[in-house]
C-alpha cells in the first residue's frame, strides 16, 4: 500500500500551484497594505500549518501500509518447567563446586526473580523422568524440590522433554517409541510416535508455557531428544537447552570402571532450533548463573514482531490537530 504515497508530490504540487495563484490575485488590490498581506510566502510561519498537515497526511498513508516492528513486550507465560539433568555425571567438578551443586543454586535464583503469577514445576531426569514438583506458584515447594534432587544412573533427555510437555498439558498423552540404532542427528529420519490429539501448530507459538532444559551429558537411554523436540515444537512449546560442563568433560571413575562426560552440544543446539527456542553454554558456576538471569529476562519480556499501525496514526492525528490549531491561532481560519 505503500504506492499511495504518490499523493505526497502531488498535494505538496497543489499548494505551490495555489501560491502561484494567491500570488496574481494579489496584484488586483488598490492598497499596498492589502497587497502585502494578500502575498503568500510574507512570513515562514504561513507554511508551518500545511507542512505539518502534509506529514500528518504522509503519516496516515504509511499507516495504511500496516507497519511493523520487533519490540520487547511483557511475556505471557502462565508455566515454566524446568528439566533438570540428575545423571551421575552431574557430580562432576568441572564446574565448582559440583555440575549439580552449581545448577541447583542457579535454580534458586531464577525462581526468586521470576514473576510470582508464573508457575513454576520441576522434572527430574537419568535414565528415566519425573515430575518432582508440578507447577506452582508456591515458590518454597519449587525450592524444596529443586533441593531435594539426587543423582541417578544414565541420560535420556527425551524423557526430560516429554515429561515436560505432560506437565505442561496434563490432558494429553505424549510418547516418542525409542529409535533403534542410536539416537538423531541433525536431519535423521522421525521415529514412529503417538501424537497428543492436537493438529500441529507453528514451532514457539505457544506462549503460555516454555522449558528450561539443563544437562551435562549425552543421551544414553529413553527416547530420541531431537524426536520429543519435534512434539514439542508440533504444540508450539518453546525449549531453551542449557549445556553444563567444560569442552573437554572429564573422567568419572569408579569401582573398577571410568568414564569421559562430554557435553553433547550439537544435540541441544538442534532441540533449541526446532522448538524456537535458545542454546547456552555455561562453563563455570558464573556463566551458569548468567544463562538464567537471561532466561529470566527473555520469559519476562519477549521480542515479536508487533504492527505498528496505531503509533503512526495517532501520530498523524496529533500532527492534524496541531496544523489546524495553529492556523486558526495565527490566521483565524484554517489554511
Amino acid at each position: 500500500m505503500l504506492w499511495f504515497f504518490v499523493a505526497v508530490p502531488l498535494l505538496v504540487t497543489g499548494y505551490l500551484l495555489s501560491l502561484k495563484r494567491k500570488s496574481k490575485m494579489a496584484v488586483r488590490y488598490a492598497s499596498l497594505s492589502l497587497f502585502k498581506d494578500a502575498m503568500p510566502g510574507r512570513s515562514l510561519r504561513r507554511h508551518v500549518p500545511p507542512l505539518l498537515f502534509l506529514l500528518a497526511v504522509a503519516g496516515m498513508l504509511f499507516a495504511v501500509a500496516r507497519p511493523a516492528t520487533v519490540i520487547s513486550l511483557p511475556s505471557e507465560h502462565d508455566v515454566v518447567i524446568l528439566a533438570m539433568d540428575v545423571s551421575g555425571s552431574m557430580r562432576a567438578d568441572d564446574v565448582k563446586p559440583t555440575r549439580l551443586a552449581a545448577a541447583q543454586a542457579a535454580a534458586r535464583t531464577f525462581i526468586r526473580d521470576t514473576p510470582r503469577s508464573t508457575r513454576v514445576g520441576v522434572v527430574a531426569f537419568a535414565g528415566s523422568a519425573a515430575l518432582v514438583q508440578a507447577p506452582t506458584s508456591n515458590r518454597d515447594d519449587v525450592l524444596a524440590a529443586i533441593d531435594g534432587l539426587q543423582l541417578q544412573n544414565a541420560t535420556a533427555v527425551g524423557s526430560g522433554i516429554l515429561v515436560s510437555l505432560k506437565a505442561i498439558f496434563p490432558d494429553r498423552e505424549f510418547e516418542v517409541k525409542p529409535r533403534r540404532g542410536g539416537f538423531a542427528a541433525a536431519g535423521g529420519t522421525r521415529a514412529p510416535q503417538q501424537q497428543a490429539g492436537a493438529a500441529p501448530v507453528a514451532p514457539g507459538s505457544y506462549g503460555s508455557a516454555a522449558i528450561i532444559l539443563l544437562t551435562d551429558g549425552q543421551t544414553t537411554s529413553g527416547p530420541d531428544p531431537v524426536d520429543a523436540a519435534r512434539l514439542a515444537a508440533d504444540h508450539g512449546v518453546r525449549v531453551y537447552t542449557v549445556g553444563v560442563g567444560t569442552p573437554e568433560g572429564q573422567v568419572l571413575t569408579g569401582e573398577g570402571w571410568s568414564i569421559r562426560v562430554r557435553l553433547d552440544e550439537d544435540a541441544l543446539k538442534i532441540v533449541a532450533d526446532l522448538t524456537r527456542g535458545e542454546y547456552f553454554f555455561a562453563g563455570n558456576a558464573v556463566d551458569l548463573k548468567k544463562v538464567y538471569e537471561a532466561l529470566t529476562k527473555r520469559l519476562v519480556f519477549e521480542k515479536r514482531e508487533t504492527e505498528v499501525t496505531a503509533l503512526f496514526s495517532a501520530i498523524a492525528a496529533a500532527l492534524a490537530m496541531v496544523s489546524a490549531a495553529l492556523s486558526l491561532l495565527w490566521f483565524n481560519r484554517i489554511l
